[in-house]
């Protein structure tokens, strides 16, 4: 009668269970392998890898474009006629994307750690193409509905990119350890040499990308010029209902030192404020005129504009999600609020002491007042009366006819022609005005105005950059910047830069010789790595499948139970259990324990 020896007992891991299992939903041992990936799955890997870029990318570009939210809900109701936070539902998707897309990116590279066979689950393989599909046409349609906010990408990095590069030197760094075990501890062959190289070309453009950085606030600190003057875009919008009296004394109450607003002309000429083309998004036109709706606000007469309510819309739609910080007088005030004329804005503006910014809509042509709308402005300034001085308009149109009131553009226009214009300041938006081109200006005596600017980090790098003035829909933001957010002398990013050089230097080139060093010690040892992972069935090749599973399972987790009695009669006393592949490995047989 054969005596059987006693199959070793395996230790549970847990850990590789736990990264196998939810990756490949490969729970059991006899489940995984350490041979090579196949080519199929590795470019499964690429796939998570160009998809967790992208999401990168993608979430880097909506966490920048904050800045204009309110210019992109905008551009979404001019397409659709309809006002919808069209940001919340991209923002949640992007979040559930990215989050998916870096636990699975995180469990893969795991594998390669452990050396596991990468196998990705068919379910998650659906989830990342939906992810990466839903990605890329997220990407086309806001290059076809808001394609100039690409721009705002290379402002950030003005502000953002030395700290960019610290967490991908970091990232690329820690990645060395991979890297170093793929190419060293295996025989080399032409695609390891290709990873290797296209590493070192990742690490040494990482390590010279701060020579292409242009950051205004990596300067002396005793450059810094004064704090820019900050306008209230259309009053304070996020906190009451743009273009009205209660929005434009939010402004002035939170720090605005001077005041923005849209003008349109009525029908019977008189100034009143109005930034979109019809009356349906900030007023209750389609209850009281519901047959002229869609009508050009600027057919209206003034006693029709003014018997509509331009506040109840603000309490309803919350376009911001700011009422619960309004208090219940807040709420009473804005749901009685008119559309406001040229006239109350003006008067409100020269009671506090400050300037004012108009934007002019000119009539169309068939207009009553096409001929006269400068008239009807020139009249509503006077009847203000505010100091012709502290009024600026747009567009630079009419010159001749201008006497005492400033005139700006929102044309880039070059030193050259901005004085055969005659013009004073500029009105430009912040993917227009570059650092260079803003010193070139105010060395020319031209002053500079810089909209929209909501975001602390772009107000940081625009009064780096020396702007004057800027115009924003968060004055109560921006109140609170009392400095930059961040302000370094050359010297001392000079520093950072190199020390972190060296160091990520030091750490790959000290990865390498371990990993190297651990590989030599292994070869002259000549031991083999005999992970019980690796058990080849041999002898049991030509079995049914479900007997060699059971099989597999009964040798795993038995600890030291011989054979089974229904596999025992499949194996002769000379057949064995390979439990390596390679020379020199054990091997446990019937008949004892050889080598």
């Amino acid at each position: 009668m054969v005596k059987h020896q006693p199959l070793q007992v395996y230790e549970k891991q847990i850990f590789v269970s736990f990264v196998t299992g939810i990756y490949g939903c490969r729970w059991k041992r006899y489940q995984r392998s350490q041979d090579n990936s196949s080519r199929w799955e590795c470019i499964w890997f690429f796939i998570l890898c160009s998809s967790f870029l992208l999401l990168l990318f993608w979430s880097y570009f909506w966490l920048v474009a904050q800045n204009d939210f309110n210019e992109f809900n905008w551009s979404v109701y001019n397409r659709s006629g309809e006002w919808r936070d069209e940001t919340i539902p991209i923002l949640a998707s992007t979040t559930v994307g990215f989050s998916y897309i870096t636990f699975l990116l995180i469990l893969a590279l795991f594998h390669i750690s452990l050396g596991q066979q990468l196998n990705l689950y068919w379910v998650h393989k659906i989830g990342v193409l939906a992810t990466l599909l839903t990605t890329i046409s997220g990407v086309v349609s806001v290059d076809d509905i808001w394609g100039d906010e690409w721009d705002i990408l290379l402002v950030s990095l003005q502000s953002t990119a030395p700290f960019l590069h610290i967490g991908a030197l970091a990232t690329v760094t820690a990645i060395s350890w991979l890297v170093a075990g793929y190419v060293v501890r295996r025989n080399r062959n032409n695609f390891q040499v290709m990873v290797l190289l296209i590493y070192i070309i990742i690490l040494l453009s990482l390590y010279l990308a701060p020579l292409t950085f242009t950051c205004p606030c990596i300067m002396d600190r005793h450059s810094l010029k004064p704090r820019p003057d900050i306008i209230g875009r259309r009053g304070a919008p996020m906190l009451a209902p743009e273009n009205t009296v209660v929005s434009f004394n939010r402004a002035l109450q939170h720090g605005a030192s001077s005041l923005e607003a849209d003008v349109t002309i009525s029908v019977d000429g008189v100034p009143f404020l109005m930034r979109d083309r019809t009356l349906r998004r900030t007023t209750d036109v389609s209850k009281v005129f519901p047959a002229r709706q869609f009508e050009d606000a600027s057919f209206f007469n003034w006693t029709e504009i003014r018997s509509l309510n331009a506040g109840q819309w603000f309490l309803e739609s919350d376009p911001y999600w700011t009422l619960e910080t309004l208090t219940a007088r807040d709420r009473g005030r804005i749901s009685n609020q008119t559309v406001c004329s040229l006239v109350e804005m003006l008067r409100l503006a020269a009671r506090a002491n400050s300037s004012a910014l108009l934007n002019i809509h000119r009539p169309p042509a068939e207009h009553p007042r096409s001929r006269s709308w400068f008239m009807d402005t020139l009249w509503a300034v006077q009847k203000a009366g505010i100091s012709q001085k502290r009024v600026t308009w747009t567009p630079d149109t009419d010159r001749g006819r201008v006497r005492g009131l400033q005139q700006t553009t929102n044309e880039k226009l070059s030193v050259e022609e901005i004085r055969k214009r005659g013009i004073t300041s500029l009105t430009l938006h912040y993917s227009k005005a570059s650092n260079k081109d803003i010193k070139e200006y105010l060395a020319n005596n031209v002053t500079v105005t810089v909209y929209p600017v909501n975001e602390p980090w772009l107000y940081s790098i625009l009064w780096c950059s020396g702007v004057p003035s800027v115009s924003s829909d968060a004055p109560q933001v921006l109140r609170k910047v009392p400095y930059p957010i961040w302000l370094m002398s050359q010297n001392a990013y000079n520093f950072i830069w190199i020390t972190s050089d060296l160091v990520s230097l030091a750490i790959v080139t000290g990865i390498f010789c371990f990993q190297n060093y651990h590989m030599i010690r292994w070869r002259i040892s000549g031991m083999q790595n005999c992970n019980p992972e690796q058990i080849m069935l041999s002898a049991v090749a030509r079995r049914s499948s479900q007997d060699v599973n059971i099989m597999k399972e009964k040798l795993i987790f038995s600890g030291a139970t011989p054979f089974p009695p229904e596999l025992n009669n499949g194996l002769s006393s000379t057949e064995e259990l390979s439990l390596c592949p390679e020379n020199g490995c054990e091997r446990y047989s019937h008949g004892g324990l050889r080598h």
